[in-house]
């Protein structure tokens, strides 16, 4: 039998969580938005609480509410590490070098760095490689995806103003 602790139960996943935050949610709007009146906390707490109640009453909503704090989640946690990541490249401020092109080359970097973790985390590395390099269509598709960056940066050297 598979240990759970208590905030895996399905009642706190599925029903005390999705309600707490969505009471708070509505409660907070109805608080700035003051749209029965200053100080109506206890009205603003009722209709927060039946707003509430109604939601994880239906399935369908918590479960689309659920899945979407899950990838909130993700998200923030891969923007964090990306964040993190510049930061210690560029030590803490939005300048490398005196050179544009730096910038540009260490978020490049970065970028594909947490694209590459997000894959590893996820266990979908070895899936991702096979299905972009080891598929019929890869080697055409990598070969124009290459012709198409020569062509945009000789497009750039030559519309680009001389220095002087």
């Amino acid at each position: 039998m598979v240990n759970e602790t208590l905030l895996q139960h399905e009642l706190v996943t599925r029903f005390i969580l999705p309600f707490l935050l969505v009471f708070f949610i509505i409660f907070g709007i109805l608080e700035k938005t003051k749209l029965f009146g200053d100080e109506k906390k206890q009205l603003n707490a009722l209709t927060a609480f039946i707003i509430s109640l109604i939601f994880v009453a239906v399935t369908f909503p918590t479960i689309v509410v659920n899945n979407m704090m899950l990838f909130l989640s993700i998200a923030i946690v891969v923007m964090f590490v990306g964040l993190l990541l510049w930061g210690f490249v560029t030590g803490g401020e939005a300048k490398i070098g005196e050179k544009q092109w730096t910038k540009w080359t260490a978020g490049g970097v970065i970028i594909v760095a947490v694209v590459i973790a997000l894959f590893w985390a996820a266990g979908i590395e070895g899936k991702a490689i096979d299905f972009l390099f080891y598929q019929s269509w890869s080697n055409t598709l990598w070969t124009n995806i290459a012709f198409i960056v020569i062509v945009a940066v000789a497009l750039a050297i030559a519309v680009r103003k001389p220095s002087r």
